[in-house]
């Protein structure tokens, strides 16, 4: 049975993931403070704190593959559709250029990226919630799809 402070720190240590919509890298700064601080007085705390961090990392990850995907994909498909005097001569009209006859099959691998992204974001923001909820409960909840980096 763990006691309300030890529960108390655990939600808190999920809920500072949110930070990272506040301040930047604040998704592993609070987190970091808090496990770090309290991992020797709980094994309920370490837990937690493991288990965010995991899943902070991982969700990093995850979102560098998905940007390396459709970033470059983006660029290539711009600067290919813009024609070179368009880019020197400012009097070019671009009318014609972006026009739904220019997306191929790259550009929609691009654009799938960027919605998972979208997706991951949300269910990331999503679960985060639920986890503090379950370790206010006393609860201990795994997140789905986490890289073990700190076992």
């Amino acid at each position: 049975m763990e006691t309300t402070n030890n529960k108390n720190l655990a939600t808190f240590t999920h809920l500072s993931a949110l930070s990272q919509y506040c301040i930047p890298f604040g998704n592993y700064i609070f987190p970091i403070l808090i496990w770090s601080s309290n991992k020797a007085k709980s094994e309920f705390i370490d837990f937690n704190g493991k288990q965010i961090l995991n899943f902070q990392l991982s969700m990093f990850l995850y979102s560098l593959v998905l940007a390396m995907i459709a970033i470059p994909i983006l660029l290539l498909t711009i600067f290919s559709t813009i024609p070179s005097e368009a880019i020197f001569n400012e009097n070019v009209v671009m009318e014609n250029h972006f026009s739904t006859e220019n997306i191929t099959g790259i550009v929609i691998v691009a654009i799938i990226a960027i919605l998972l992204f979208v997706i991951l974001k949300v269910t990331e923001f999503f679960l985060i919630v639920y986890a503090s909820v379950k370790a206010s409960n006393g609860e201990q909840f795994e997140y789905p799809l986490t890289i073990p980096f700190i076992k």
